[in-house]
């Protein structure tokens, strides 16, 4: 009998404003993207639970960690949404150190992904993403979501130019991905629970 696969078993186990507040964690995957991006639908689509991940128009949603337990102390993690809703500078200040902080100092995190609009990749914030995660040396996998958008020609063009823009940087893989057509589905989900396996192993991590 086929054990059922990690993601699948996602539920909500707690969502923190601060740091201090994160729970015990063997292994967790964080999501991040900007605030529109996919990010919620593509959490919704990996772990094929419709209303895991609730997209929000208002900010104070925005601003919390949410943490999907997977199975003991294993954890999909969805970030905060960056760039988009208007708030004051002093709000998006502490966002941003937040992610940074937890990007860079979180010991049980086994890879990031990231999701990319794929009509508009690479944005300064992205970047931003990257440089912060970049230097742990941890996986990064970058969803180039609503890939339905683009014709055949456009898709091959955009992930092609991705990957040479990133292609200094060992740790990130990218694929294009669409929760609607479910293009990258299977493919995104097996990443994943390589990821998490080895994590649970102890063992290094990398893009398999």
């Amino acid at each position: 009998m086929t054990a059922k696969p990690v993601l699948n078993r996602a539920q909500f186990h707690t969502s923190v404003a601060q740091l201090r507040d994160l729970p015990y964690s063997r292994a967790e995957i964080a999501f991040a993207g900007r605030s529109n991006a996919g990010k919620s639908s593509a959490i919704n689509l990996l772990t094929r639970k419709n209303r895991l991940a609730f997209t929000s128009k208002t900010p104070g949603r925005t601003q919390l960690i949410n943490f999907f337990e997977l199975d003991a102390d294993t954890y999909l993690v969805d970030l905060p949404g960056y760039g988009y809703a208007k708030v004051p500078p002093e709000v998006r200040a502490k966002w941003e150190g937040l992610l940074s902080r937890y990007l860079q100092e979180r010991e049980a995190l086994a890879g990031m992904v990231l999701i990319m609009d794929a009509r508009h990749p690479l944005t300064p914030l992205d970047r931003q993403m990257l440089d912060w995660f970049a230097p742990t040396g941890k996986p990064v996998h970058i969803l180039l979501s609503k890939s339905d958008k683009l014709s055949n020609s456009e898709k091959a063009l955009t992930l092609r130019r991705v990957e040479q823009e990133l292609a200094a940087l060992d740790s990130v893989t990218v694929q294009l991905f669409s929760s609607l057509s479910r293009q990258g589905a299977e493919e995104a989900a097996a990443l994943l629970e390589g990821w998490l396996a080895q994590a649970r192993q102890g063992e290094p991590q990398t893009n398999g």
